[in-house]
């Protein structure tokens, strides 16, 4: 198979016109091309009267070397690479009486690290604190419209993970040289996941696909001989040795039972702040890391919509637009977008009594009336200095801040646009009406966050009316807070191994472990783990 990039085509284009632009991109008759299908498709809407099709194709064609020769040298022909996956090892290949491994979290990652092992025939333990994803739904619409939080039983905990309960996107920015990321979507696809994820630029699939497909591959672990136990929370770990002879041993749950065990991920997700203190007093190297801070805004769609694609605003292949925005501001902080959702909601996320956090969330259809993204402020441990763990404590302040600024009943606090860069009270809501769940307290919002922030933030929303006509809507509406952009430490590991720098056989992994930062290079980095796990247990 022969591969094409950057090919273009008008936006419009007719259904034939494509074999006929890969026969004359590769300088053949068309029946020459005996089959092609599109790998990916992307678009360019820079000009908005006459956007752009980008397409990337994998063509059989008759005689393969005789193309390939006359294209030497052109970096936009070649062969197809192999993208198939192929696992590092298998059951038979392990020692007599081998423990199996554990993984903990079943959000993206810890579900794709204990696919691959079961794959491999390695019969994982996986450890889940929340409900299987059902019932875990039930309690979280339960506390959006009842304001009752279940706390082990949220946005953020419960199988699925927090990608759950969000757009579902289904794209990342990270390095893949191994094709990581189509072994995921593959896996998506026979979840029940729509086929165009294979291809179209930005895939995302939304909640109510993703708690079916969550459930299909929790099946298919089982039925590879894995293990998988909810509401089960792990609360110890054992460790003998000291210095370098530091060896995982198995680790202990709330109920008292202890699972043996040499080989254990950790994939816990970035709110599990109890199991980080865990760590943490177990002698895990942990580090704080860098995060990001703000709050939900919300404007109409059909703004976004016109302001990206001008007369093409609807179209069926370019569907809800989307938008990346950064301004650095003259104080020295970045102001940037984040998790951006269109056509969606914003949604109640907290995971611990008396705090509020905010997240976004879209269906399939990204049909709702509000665009909405985080606009956040990015922020260093330099910010919140001492312990390794400050971070969490810094997250705790805000979120706390913001409980009362609601009303102290799990409202969010919120402020509309104009008023905030004028520092002045929302009183009334305008035009935009904000989606949150129980319901937004419009109040003053300067004190929700540090000064530096809200500075910073309040400078970018004007730039931004520059990159985006409209962006500065006096009645567009910010929810606060958000803080849980990604975890606030990273529990270091080997660069070969993905074993923790001083605790051999923990294995580190995914946002909790600030080694990705959404559902694909969460999953990836599972899939990397496994990996590293299948290795260690063979060796």
């Amino acid at each position: 198979m022969l591969r094409i990039t950057e090919l273009k085509l008008p936006l419009d284009h007719a259904d034939d016109a494509l074999p006929r632009a890969i026969a004359e991109r590769l300088g053949i008759g068309q029946q020459a091309l005996r089959h092609y299908n599109v790998h990916k498709r992307a678009y360019d809407a820079r000009r908005k009267s006459a956007i752009v099709l980008i397409y990337t194709i994998d063509a059989e064609v008759a005689d393969e070397q005789e193309v390939l020769q006359r294209h030497h040298g052109d970096p936009h022909i070649g062969v197809t690479p192999d993208m198939g996956y192929h696992f590092v090892a298998n059951a038979s290949m392990l020692p007599p009486g081998s423990e199996r491994p554990v993984v903990i979290g079943m959000g993206p990652c810890g579900l794709f690290a204990a696919l691959i092992l079961a794959q491999m025939g390695m019969r994982p333990i996986v450890l889940e604190r929340g409900k299987i994803v059902r019932e875990r739904t039930v309690d979280t619409f339960g506390f959006w419209r009842q304001r009752k939080l279940n706390t082990e039983s949220n946005v953020q905990f419960g199988e699925g993970g927090a990608g759950t309960f969000s757009d579902g996107k289904l794209y990342t920015q990270i390095k893949d040289p191994k094709h990581y990321g189509r072994k995921v979507l593959t896996e998506f696809v026979e979840a029940g996941a729509p086929e165009e994820i294979l291809y179209v630029s930005k895939p995302h699939i939304g909640t109510f696909r993703l708690v079916k497909m969550v459930e299909h591959l929790r099946q298919k672990i089982i039925d590879l001989g894995g293990e998988i136990r909810f509401e089960t929370r792990v609360t110890d770990i054992l460790v003998e040795g000291e210095g370098a002879a530091r060896q995982l041993r198995g680790v202990v749950l709330a109920n008292g039972e202890t699972i043996p065990t040499r080989h254990l991920v950790a994939a816990v997700g970035h709110s599990a702040r109890d199991t980080f203190q865990m760590l943490y007093e177990r002698g895990v190297y942990v580090e704080a890391k860098p995060f990001s801070i703000g709050f939900r805004v919300e404007h109409p769609q059909s703004l976004i919509d016109v302001c990206r694609f001008g007369p093409n605003a609807g179209n069926e292949i370019l569907g809800a637009a989307d938008y990346k925005i950064v301004h650095h501001a003259s104080n020295g902080r970045s102001v940037y977008s984040f998790c951006m959702c269109p056509g969606g909601t914003v949604v109640a996320a907290s995971s611990e009594e008396g705090r509020v956090v905010t997240n976004g969330m879209s269906q399939y259809s990204r049909n709702e009336r509000n665009a909405n993204s985080a606009i956040v402020v990015g922020i260093t441990p330099a910010d919140y200095p001492g312990h390794p763990l400050a971070g969490i404590a810094f997250q705790r302040e805000l979120e706390s801040r913001a409980f009362v600024l609601g009303g102290g009943n799990y409202d969010a606090p919120g402020q509309l646009m104009g008023d905030f860069v004028a520092g002045r009270a929302s009183t009334e809501f305008g035009s935009v009406i904000p989606s949150f769940k129980p319901a937004v307290h419009l109040t003053d919002l300067s004190t929700a966050l540090p000064e530096y922030a809200i500075t910073a933030m309040r400078e970018a929303f004007v730039a931004f009316d520059k990159q985006i006509k409209g962006y500065y809507k006096q009645d567009a509406v910010l929810t606060g807070v958000e803080t849980r952009t990604s975890s606030p430490i990273r529990i270091k590991r080997d660069d070969d191994t993905l074993q923790s720098l001083n605790t051999h056989g923990l294995f580190p992994a995914g946002e909790g472990a600030g080694y990705a930062g959404g559902i694909m290079s969460a999953a990836i980095d599972g899939i990397r783990v496994a990996e590293a796990v299948a290795r260690s247990m063979v060796a």
